[in-house]
């Protein structure tokens, strides 16, 4: 039961942090609730299955780069969901780049206010 309740407060989290993100940021459009649930989704799997391909075959340019390809990675992988999504709309890959960032830092808050709170 614990599991579930994670896998549920992961989805919650990853949601809320998403549509706050899609409010913050001008080249973001989620249509819905209902959608934010599902870039949710899409993000959480496309980020454990393509995302360590990626870095495996990227760790050379990684390194080159200090780690700083990694948050082209990450926009990488935000395209592919806009791409998959209907109602997912990215502008660029810059407003791909600050909505990783954002949700990184939203879902961070999230968990440690939660955290305290307990």
């Amino acid at each position: 039961m614990d599991r579930n309740n994670s896998l549920i407060t992961k989805l919650i989290v990853s949601s809320l942090s998403v549509f706050v993100a899609d409010w913050l940021l001008p080249g973001v459009h989620i249509d819905s609730f209902t959608t934010a649930i599902g870039v949710a989704i899409v993000l959480g799997v496309l980020n454990a299955t393509l995302k360590p391909l990626l870095l495996i075959v990227t760790i050379p340019l990684t390194l080159m780069t200090f780690g700083l390809f990694l948050f082209f990675i990450n926009a990488i992988v935000i395209g592919i969901a806009d791409y998959l999504i209907d109602g997912l709309t990215v502008r660029s890959v810059w407003t791909a780049i600050l909505f990783s960032l954002l949700t990184s830092g939203i879902s961070s808050m999230m968990y440690r206010s939660g955290k305290q709170q307990l």
